[in-house]
């Protein structure tokens, strides 16, 4: 049977992180893979994480599995997380998933079981997982309008002009925070007009919140999930654990679905089957983690001190590139980049370009130019701009 399988595409960022890995030079700098890094290159443990799974370690008894859906104390400590402290608990079903990734295709499953002819509009550009994950399921889709080439902003009158052909019971997945690949976010004025859009075309929104934290602090950066929660009756998001506590190889993801409170139940057990379909019980080694810091005063604080370092390192190497650039060449054309939130943005080069960065200066970004702002430090920036201005960017 296996002779008649055929070669997959290849990864594009896996392919590139090996190209990166082969290049000898010393001086070559990793812009493309989408993981956070402080200034010595190194993803590191958080402090707080250490401190729970030290206490972790000293506690627990038993391996054993947990629920299908995981347990409710992560489900309410992510709820609490991103919806707020006074998030609707009887509206709510939840269930644990490896990862941002799990959670995304748990989604997509529970689409398709609920409303097989329902298309799901993505934002162009948007992560290309999303894309492939539809295509593999065979799942109707389309693509909206969201990022202007030319401004490098969110081009929302292209986007509101194509959200209002959408039709009722179709699904619109929205970034929550941090754009990826692009780093342009919607503000909250136009959060309550795309809410107003969905509500009035009858369309449900999934949101993907994987950067919660990176862009302008934990609130602000879930203020958009939180009035669509508010204002829709039925909502999906998709949050992930990976970035905000650095547990990426952990895989700690949440699916939460906002229903009619009648919905609940049905909701919830639909949820649990559709995991037992897939990997039966979640990971729980991160969700756990994750669930102890949000509960412990002590661990929160600490958790919330090094994760606003980590936006504010982010931050200032975004103001460094564009002051560098903007010395450079004497303009301001690449100030959006000091405006962009999260660890990436786009930066607008051609794929020719992209290839020159990386052949003549050991510069490795994504071919669409998505650059990973954390896989910079405050020596490489300058070094980064030159190239830029060199390779005609």
């Amino acid at each position: 049977m296996f002779e008649t399988l055929k070669p997959q595409p290849a990864d594009k960022i896996l392919a590139l992180m090996a190209m990166f890995r082969e290049d000898p030079r010393d001086t070559k700098i990793d812009l493309g893979v989408g993981v956070y890094k402080d200034a010595t290159g190194l993803t590191p443990v958080m402090r707080a994480v250490k401190a729970a799974e030290k206490q972790l370690w000293e506690a627990e008894n038993t391996k054993t599995y947990t629920g299908l859906a995981g347990e409710p104390a992560y489900h309410a400590a992510m709820a609490g997380l991103v919806l707020g402290a006074g998030y609707p608990a009887d509206r709510l079903s939840a269930i644990a998933t490896p990862g941002g990734t799990g959670a995304i295709r748990q989604a997509l499953e529970l689409i398709r079981l609920a409303s097989p002819e329902a298309t799901v509009w993505l934002p162009d550009p948007t992560w290309p997982n999303h894309a492939s994950i539809l295509a593999y399921l065979k799942m109707k889709s389309a693509t909206y309008r969201y990022f202007d080439g030319e401004t490098r902003a969110v081009d929302f009158s292209g986007m509101a002009e194509d959200l209002a052909t959408v039709k009722a019971g179709d699904v619109v997945l929205l970034h929550g925070c941090c754009h990826n690949p692009t780093g342009a976010n919607l503000n909250l004025t136009q959060w309550g007009e795309v809410a107003d859009i969905l509500s009035k075309r009858g369309a449900v929104p999934l949101i993907d919140i994987a950067y919660q934290g990176f862009g302008d602090g934990l609130d602000a950066d879930a203020a958009g999930t939180r009035l669509i929660a508010e204002r829709l009756p039925e909502v999906m998001i998709a949050a992930s654990c990976s970035k905000n506590f650095g547990i990426y190889r952990e895989r700690t993801g949440i699916l939460m679905a906002l229903t009619a409170p009648s919905q609940k139940a049905v909701t919830q057990g639909t949820l649990a089957f559709l995991n037992r379909q897939n990997y039966s019980f979640p990971p729980d080694h991160g969700a756990r983690l994750v669930t102890m810091i949000l509960t412990d005063d002590a661990l929160r604080a600490d958790w919330q001190a090094e994760l606003e370092e980590v936006r504010l390192s982010m931050l200032g190497l975004r103001e460094q590139l564009a002051g560098e650039l903007r010395r450079l060449t004497g303009s301001d054309r690449f100030g959006f980049l000091a405006q962009h939130r999260g660890m990436f943005s786009r930066l607008g080069a051609s794929p020719e370009q992209v290839e020159r960065l990386r052949v003549e200066h050991g510069i490795y970004m994504v071919g669409d130019s998505r650059l990973n702002i954390a896989g910079l430090n405050a020596a490489t920036v300058p070094i980064l701009a030159q190239a830029i201005v060199d390779c005609g960017i």
